[in-house]
């Protein structure tokens, strides 16, 4: 299972508009790195691979805290995906090993060094909707 293998087409411009459901994802992200960026944020069903993680949206950096909604979601369970292209390639980028490069988060219990799954990741959405918390942060220093 990788741990994000998203290109940017796997989340900028995917609308969530068109899924029957009233219910609103409000995710806060902390631990931006305050460099002029993006946030890509996702929300990935039955697992964190790049197939699961088709559903959400950009925004440019505004601060190291940022509130992005995702709206007209349908009810059920999901995990939350962020990360930060720091270098502007629209990618998170890896090392050969598979290491994010750039930081990045997911919803749920954070455990350090351990890799994410979505087990722990999982959210239940529901109407209204609700809020989640995602603090980014790296596998390695930044070069």
């Amino acid at each position: 299972m990788s741990v994000l293998r998203w290109a940017a087409p796997a989340v900028l411009g995917l609308s969530l508009t068109g899924i029957a459901a009233a219910a609103t994802v409000e995710v806060t992200v902390d631990g931006i790195e305050p460099v002029q960026s993006n946030l890509y944020v996702a929300l990935c069903q039955g697992g964190l691979s790049e197939a699961n993680c088709r559903t959400g949206q950009d925004a440019p950096v505004r601060g190291t805290l940022q509130r992005v909604v995702l709206q007209d979601v349908a009810p059920g369970t999901y995990a939350v995906a962020v990360f930060q292209d720091v270098n502007g390639n629209g990618r998170l980028d890896r090392t050969g090993l598979g290491l994010p490069l750039e930081p990045y988060g997911f919803s749920g219990e954070a455990v350090r060094g351990a890799r994410p799954d979505f087990e722990r990741a999982h959210i239940a959405v529901r109407e209204p909707g609700l809020s989640v918390r995602v603090r980014l942060s790296r596998a390695l220093p930044p070069r």
